[in-house]
């Protein structure tokens, strides 16, 4: 049998010079899936396989939140339920320094919780947000900033695609992985105030004053009960039912686009325009993801056939590395390849090697996904290939830098590592929730 690290070069080093070389992440999959099967698994009996494993790779029934999920929250957004939640929680915020970066964080966090979709939260709260806290006089980044990190809590806040799919391939319990996200979500939320307020106690004119005209306090509690406390149908839909165990996470799912179906109708916001819209962009992703999961699992399967995953997992194992500093070295790589992949791409690509490593070392499954899960949250505002950075970047006005939206970024970043060190230092902040399920 070839040697280990010859296996690894070949198919990890040619799926990297796929990439670089400007072939699609699929498409590049597949090339390499194809020679490794002819060198590892018998030439064309080996493709035989490939199909065969393809099928089985995207018909399993954990991966059916995925497209439950990205419909309900086109919907969200699309029916116009989502610009009734931002301007409610404007009036309730009332006259406070830096309202508009508050405002935006909470948004983002009340977004997170209803669509699961980091780009389309920071999509539209770029569109709507940055205009105006730049025609207020704020700081770059301080319209751009808070923008960007809460747009990144869609990763771990349930319902949350990327963990649906982090789970799938990695073989972690959904429920428990979606529900363990919420409490550290929340605390990240909290790490984002205390830094807008820092930010803004030591520089008064990054976000400065304008007038604001006072809401009685009884029509503020009205538009809190019109606007916003019937969302917590949405959260209560998905993340309720998962947590009592009324609900498997695909259940959840479809009750969560029944819960946004009935509201915007409710609201009379719901017409063909938006089903059509929100099914067709669900559709576009779910498709993609699909493709990208089925070159996926034969990738994975040809690193375990060739002797590639036994060998390094062998490897680390024996530079006698604790735990800890096993986990250190899983962040870094994630970090490294945040700055040149997206986050589906890099979850192809390490999980296979990751997961028996973390098993080895007998690591809380649960736990550790969420850890890697926050990394991933960090690699969508990495230089050069964040993509929230580029979304971030095409909202914001003319003039506008890739450097100068990264800037902006660096202290947010910063935050996800303080979580990140909290949760290794307080495991139960992640699995605290999962133990109730």
């Amino acid at each position: 049998m070839m040697d280990w690290t010859l296996s690894i070069a070949i198919l990890v080093g040619g799926l990297l010079l796929s990439m670089g070389i400007g072939l699609p992440v699929a498409l590049g999959f597949f090339v390499i899936n194809v020679i490794g099967v002819y060198l590892f698994m018998g030439g064309s009996r080996g493709v035989d396989q490939m199909i065969a494993n393809a099928t089985v790779a995207v018909s399993t029934y954990s991966l059916a939140p995925v497209p439950l999920f990205l419909v309900m929250g086109s919907l969200f957004f699309h029916s116009g339920l989502a610009r009734r939640v931002l301007d409610a929680i404007d009036v309730l915020i009332g006259r406070l320094p830096a309202r508009l970066s508050y405002l935006t964080v909470t948004s983002g966090t009340v977004f997170a919780a209803l669509s699961g979709s980091s780009l389309a939260n920071t999509g539209m709260l770029g569109s709507l947000m940055v205009p105006e806290m730049m025609k207020r006089g704020y700081k770059r980044h301080m319209a751009i900033g808070p923008i960007l990190g809460s747009g990144g809590l869609a990763v771990i806040i349930p319902p949350s695609t990327l963990a649906v799919l982090f789970g799938s391939l990695a073989r972690i319990d959904i429920g428990a992985l979606l529900v363990a996200g919420l409490v550290p979500g929340v605390l990240l939320a909290v790490l984002y105030g205390l830094l807008i307020y820092g930010q803004a106690k030591l520089d008064p004119e990054a976000a400065p004053d304008y007038d604001y005209v006072p809401v009685p306090l009884g029509e503020r509690m009205w538009i809190f009960a019109r606007d916003v406390m019937p969302m917590v149908v949405i959260i209560l839909a998905v993340v309720g039912s998962i947590l009592t165990g009324v609900a498997t996470p695909t259940e959840s799912g479809a009750l969560g686009i029944v819960a946004v179906a009935l509201l915007a109708l409710g609201f009379r916001a719901l017409d063909m325009k938006a089903v059509t819209e929100a099914v067709a962009d669900a559709a576009r992703v779910t498709g993609m993801t699909f493709l990208l999961i089925t070159a996926s699992s034969t990738f994975a399967q040809l690193l375990a056939f060739s002797g590639a995953s036994s060998g390094l997992v062998g490897w680390a194992t024996s530079l006698q590395m604790g735990p800890t500093e096993t986990l250190f070295v899983m962040a870094l790589i994630l970090l490294v390849l945040g700055m040149f992949m997206d986050q589906v791409s890099m979850m192809l690509i390490t999980l296979p090697i990751f997961v028996p490593l973390a098993m080895s070392l007998q690591f809380d499954m649960v736990w550790w996904g969420l850890i890697m899960l926050l990394m991933l949250e960090v690699s969508f505002t990495t230089p050069p290939f964040g993509l929230l950075l580029f979304i971030m970047q095409g909202v914001c006005p003319p003039g506008t830098t890739l450097p100068q939206v990264a800037r902006a970024a660096l202290p947010y970043i910063a935050c996800v590592f303080v979580l990140i060190l909290l949760v290794v230092l307080m495991p139960g902040l992640a699995t605290w929730l999962p133990s109730l399920l």
